[in-house]
This record gives structure tokens, sequence and C-alpha cells, in this order.
């Protein structure tokens, strides 16, 4: 494809040039859209634990394991349905790129539609399962249905970032995620300061936001992206493929499964934290807000490792995939290390922002848990670099046990927390438990499956 047309799209092909340096520009983008997206977080943490108090923010923090659960589906099935579209873009193939494209939209119509309507009928009974605090299910219930309602939206803009960054445009994304991310932290304020909402408000705010992205990534992809790389989507007929479809299930639906099934264990460790009550909900609501901030960056790294390795696998550089790998695991380990030093001196400060005048044990617990995370941040760091590798190599399947891993690391937490005299301390190990195990199995497969690969080439 031609220069001009990739530099006016913002297309990037990622199969030549030295890889440590276009992993980090293309990685550069995502790194500061999370980093946007966490800050309208935390803003919107800080809005909703100081105007509507601790029970509000608690009801919200007592439903993030079923958004984890559902929309973190959602986002790894459409990050998915970006992989294949990566390697014919990758291997110069515009035909299977267009049927990709265009097959990949269908089944995210047929997700949003199902998953929208099934996840709003069974919020109420979900967050009685995971015995949500009473004081609390009010504000989680309609906080987590309207979040739900907007589902579609949310699969919007993650297949449509997806399949601009398989493309290799990773900034464009990020601009768009930065506009909504503004807007959305404005209609935080608006909808709960003057006219007086509640969490209903915050979640309204949310979803409109991620209308708005996933509005401009769409708009941008037909407007330029589509037009500058010659992509027509005019003969349907012809696009329309069972093979296509059948091969973005194989990979896409096993990366939401995998999501999915980690989160298994986050219901799993919601219900620990639920049980040990309602301080405890606010204390690891506030650390884990505080958590993502720092660790989300990392996932960045890992989705931009993702569309490395999937245009390399397509245009068959082996060679480069394994030296992707080395120059991202030494990026990881080095952010790790500073995270921890940041977090070493701010952690105090950062927890006052987000409760203020709180109970005294509630805050004690928030800095506890973010102590004990970030000293083992290089697990979840290095998890990302080897499961996303698994994921761009085709090996969706395989992911799914790490998610297993996942799931056992979180309820092992969980059960150490109640069963034993660990209590909370059990909470704060859950997550690193489940970034190890998972860690040690993606890294033991991609090892594996490289090896056969290079002997196969050769």
């Amino acid at each position: 494809m031609a220069a001009t047309s990739q530099k006016r799209s913002g297309t990037t092909d990622l199969t030549v040039g030295k890889p440590l340096f276009q992993i980090l520009r293309f990685a550069l983008p995502l790194v500061l859209g999370t980093l946007f997206q966490q800050l309208y977080s935390f803003a919107d943490t800080v809005i909703v634990g100081r105007c509507l108090g601790t029970d509000a923010l608690g009801a919200v923090g007592t439903t993030y394991s079923l958004n984890f659960l559902i929309l973190g589906f959602v986002q790894g099935a459409c990050v998915g349905f970006g992989i294949p579209a990566a390697e014919t873009f990758g291997a110069k193939d515009k035909d299977g790129l267009q049927k990709y494209l265009l097959n990949g939209a269908l089944l995210c119509l047929v997700l949003s539609v199902v998953f929208t309507v099934l996840t709003t009928l069974m919020a109420g009974p979900l967050l009685r399962l995971i015995h949500t605090p009473e004081e609390l299910y009010t504000d989680a219930v309609l906080y987590i249905r309207l979040i739900f309602l907007g589902i579609p939206a949310t699969v919007l803009y993650n297949y449509a970032s997806s399949v601009l960054r398989a493309l290799g445009d990773s900034r464009h994304p990020f601009y768009f995620l930065l506009v909504a991310s503004v807007v959305n932290i404005l209609l935080d304020y608006l909808f709960i300061v003057p006219l007086g909402m509640g969490v209903d408000g915050a979640a309204i705010a949310t979803v409109l936001s991620q209308l708005l992205s996933g509005g401009l990534c769409a708009y941008w992809f037909f407007a330029r992206t589509a037009k500058l790389e010659g992509l027509s989507f005019r003969q349907l007929r012809t696009l329309l493929s069972a093979r296509h479809c059948r091969r973005l299930a194989y990979i896409g639906l096993p990366m939401g499964f995998e999501y999915s099934v980690s989160a298994i264990g986050a219901v799993i460790m919601q219900d620990a934290i639920n049980l040990l009550g309602s301080t405890a909900v606010a204390a690891q609501t506030a650390g884990e807000k505080i958590r993502q901030m720092f660790t989300l960056p990392m996932e960045s790294i890992g989705m931009a490792m993702a569309t490395y390795v999937g245009q390399n696998h397509g245009a068959r550089r082996t060679d480069r995939i394994r030296q992707g790998i080395k120059d991202g695991c030494m990026v990881q380990l080095l952010y790790c290390a500073v995270a921890w030093g940041v977090i070493f001196f701010i952690k105090p400060y950062a927890v006052g922002l987000v409760l203020g005048d709180a109970d005294p044990a509630v805050t004690a617990g928030a800095i506890q848990y973010l102590s004990v995370m970030s000293m083992l941040f290089c697990f979840h760091g290095l998890l990302m670099i080897f499961r996303n590798t698994l994921q761009g190599l085709g090996y969706s399947v395989l992911a799914i046990v790490s998610g297993v891993g996942e799931l056992i690391g979180r309820s092992l937490g969980g059960v150490l927390a109640v069963k034993t005299s660990l209590g909370y301390l059990g909470i704060c190990l859950s997550n690193p438990f489940a970034w190890g195990l998972a860690m040690f199995y993606c890294l033991f497969m991609v090892c594996r499956i490289l090896r056969r690969e290079t002997q196969t080439e050769a």
C-alpha cells in the first residue's frame, strides 16, 4: 500500500522497521488513551465518592466484577475480531480484509442484541447472587442496568477502534477516546451536581461518552481510512461469508470467554469482599480505581503486541515476533519498577483525594491494597505480553486456559480472605495470584508455538 495512503489514513505497516520502535510508537496512543480513560474513571470516582458518599461509591464498586464479566466478554470478542483483519492487512490481502471487516460487524450486531437483553434482565439476580450488601443493592442495580443497556455503544467503540488498530492506526482511537473522556467528566459533574442525579447520572454519562467515541471511530474509518486504503463494502453478497464468520468466531469468541472466565474469579472475589462488609467494599473500590490507573497502560502495551504479532504472523516474520516479545517484556518490567516507586510515595494522597474524610478503616484498607498490589505488578505486565502474543498468533482458544488460571488465583484469594485469618490481605493478594498463574501458562505456550513455527519455516 502506498506510503501516502498510510500517512494520510493513519495506518501503519508493523512488518517493517525496528520492532521496539514500532511497538512503542504504536503503543503510545494506546497508553495515553487508557491513561485519559482512567483519569476519567478516577474523576468519576472522586465525584461519586465526594458528592454522593461512600455508600454510592461502594454501590458502583460492587458492580465491578459483573462489569468485568459481561463487558469484558464484549471487549475481548471485539478485539479478537480485529486479529484476522490485522493478519490480512499484514499479508496485503485486501479482499480478505474487506470480508473480515464486514462479517465482524455482523457478528457485533448479534452480540449487541443478545447481551443487552439478557444482562439487563439478569442484573438484579446476579447482584443478589454475589451477596451485594442490602444498603448498596438499590443503587447497584440502577447503575449496572443502565451500563448494560449501553452495551451496543460499548460494542461500537471496541469494534471500530479494534478495526482501526488492526490496520495500524492507534492514533485516532486515542484522539476520539480523549474527546469522549472529557465529555464524560463534564456530563458526570452536570448530571450529579447541578441536576442532582445519583449513580444513574454516572452510568448515563459513561454510556453517552462511549457512544460518542464509537461514532467518531466509525466515521473516521468510513470517511478516511476505507477510502484511502481502497476498501469497499457495496457488494454485500460477495463479502458475506460463513467461512470468514467461523474464523472470526474461532478467534474472537474465545478471547471473550477468556475475559469472562477470568472475570468469574473476580465475581467470586467480589462475593468474598461483600461478605467482609461495606468497609472492605469501599476500601477495595478506592484502591482498585487507583490501581487501574497504573496497570491499564500495561494492557495497552499488550494490545499493541496483539496487532504487531498479528501483522507479522500474516507476513510470516517469526523472527520479528521473537524480537518484539523481548522488547515488550523489557518495556513492561521497566514500567512496573517506575509504577511501584510512584505508588510508594503518592498512595496516601491519592486515597485521600478519592475518599476525603472517610472512615480511617476504609482509608487504611485502600492504602494496604495499593501497597501489596504494586509490589507484584510484574506478573501483570508480563502476562499482557505473552497472552496478547498468543492471541495475535491466532491461538485464542489456548488463551482461555490462562483465564482459568486467573479464576483459580482470584478464587484462592477470596477463600483465604473468608476462611482463614488473612482476611482482607487475601483480597489484596487475589489479583497477583491470578496474574502469576496465567502468566506462566502463557509463557510456556508461546515458547512452544514459536518453536514449532520456526521449525516449520525452516
